[in-house]
């Protein structure tokens, strides 16, 4: 299989395969911010996909003049490893499994079925902590790019597309800092473009490996940043 980048792909070639280059998400989002910026000024919304997107995206859409929002998406993890996704689950009860990855599992009917209600609480409680009463806001035809802070087997940032797919939004866009080849490869074909600044391949892969600084975001400080686009 070739690894050329999808003609979709839209990368800085003085970045690919390098690590470290971001200080922190903000400094990531103004990197992306650079590569978007034909859409400054433009009716498309930018999502960000709590935690880690909504920083990346806060800078993308105060950069670019543009709204906005979250999308809300939590893995769906096997009883015995809180870390490792198989699907994914999305604000709209969307669910997306990796067909791949369930031989090897072996999950049970029940496992399956308790992974699904953990992702799907987990969705609401972070979807009432973020978006209290606010309406989820117009997607069908219209642009929205799709914020993370990076990708490395992309399901949960799949789940988010599915959702925005069945949604209609007229095109998708998916910006993140940094992502694995394989993963941005197969996420390529479902959306209208990629901007993906460092894009690396290889057997291993980490997204805090980007960033100088990195850490994990509380809904609080999620919150704070929503505060300044949705009042």
């Amino acid at each position: 299989m070739s690894t050329a980048p999808a003609s979709n792909i839209v990368e800085r070639s003085d970045l690919r395969n390098q690590l470290w280059v971001f200080r922190d998400r903000e400094h990531a989002g103004e990197v992306l911010a650079q590569m978007l910026a034909e859409y400054r000024g433009s009716e498309a919304l930018v999502m960000g996909i709590p935690a880690g997107g909504v920083p990346v995206g806060a800078v993308i859409a105060r950069t670019l003049d543009l709204p906005l929002d979250i999308a809300v998406v939590s893995k769906i993890t096997p009883p015995w490893n809180p870390e490792y996704g198989y699907g994914a689950l999305a604000w709209d009860g969307t669910v997306l499994l990796n067909q791949e990855a369930l031989p090897y599992l072996q999950l049970s009917e029940r496992d399956m079925t308790e992974g699904i209600e953990r992702a799907r609480a987990k969705v609401e409680r972070r979807v009432k902590s973020l978006r209290g009463d606010r309406p989820f806001p117009q997607v069908a035809g219209r642009t929205v790019i799709l914020a993370d802070d990076g990708i490395a087997t992309g399901v949960t940032t799949e789940g988010a597309i599915d959702a925005l797919v069945k949604m209609q939004a007229d095109r998708l866009v998916l910006a993140t800092p940094t992502g694995h080849e394989e993963a941005v490869r197969r996420l390529a074909q479902k959306v209208e473009k990629v901007y993906c600044a460092n894009l690396r391949g290889g057997g291993s892969f980490a997204v805090a490996q980007a960033y100088q600084y990195w850490s994990d975001m509380s809904d609080a400080e999620i919150a704070e940043i929503l505060k300044k686009f949705m009042p």
